[in-house]
């Protein structure tokens, strides 16, 4: 099972989520580390990703080659994270194939309805168990 997490900014969501990953599934699955920027994939691959890149060509690129995306939901919104979130980038996450799993976490103009505020370290809890969830089925 690959899974891609994505973040950007300083990388501290992302950095949560592969911190729970690794410890919920060791080295059974692939963490891939895909920042919008250098910081932000360093400190993903300090937190236990296998590897890392990023930029908008890596985001692109490896949008297709993983199984699950992961990461906050403005990761599918253009020019989300103060611009770093290029159109390219939104327009590789939202049609790849694999099955996204986001955190209603954003600093955009946008209100997911039936979602209810808890904070991150329940979410990431929850995001574990609903990869839990799909890696029983595979």
């Amino acid at each position: 099972m690959k899974i891609a997490v994505i973040d950007g900014q300083g990388g501290g969501i992302g950095s949560l989520v592969v911190k729970k990953l690794r410890e919920e599934f060791g080295d059974s699955i692939e963490i891939t580390a895909l920042g919008t920027n250098a910081v932000a994939s360093t400190t993903m691959l300090k937190a236990g990703a296998d590897k890392g890149a990023s930029g908008e060509n890596a985001i692109v690129w490896n949008a297709n080659r993983v199984d699950i995306i992961t990461g906050p939901v403005s990761i599918m919104l253009a020019n989300a994270m103060l611009g770093e979130l290029t159109p390219k980038m939104a327009e590789a996450l939202s049609s790849s194939p694999a099955k996204k799993l986001l955190l209603p976490l954003n600093q955009e103009q946008v209100d997911i309805i039936g979602t209810v505020k808890e904070p991150l370290p329940h979410l990431a809890d929850a995001l574990i168990q609903k990869i839990k969830e799909i890696t029983k089925n595979v």
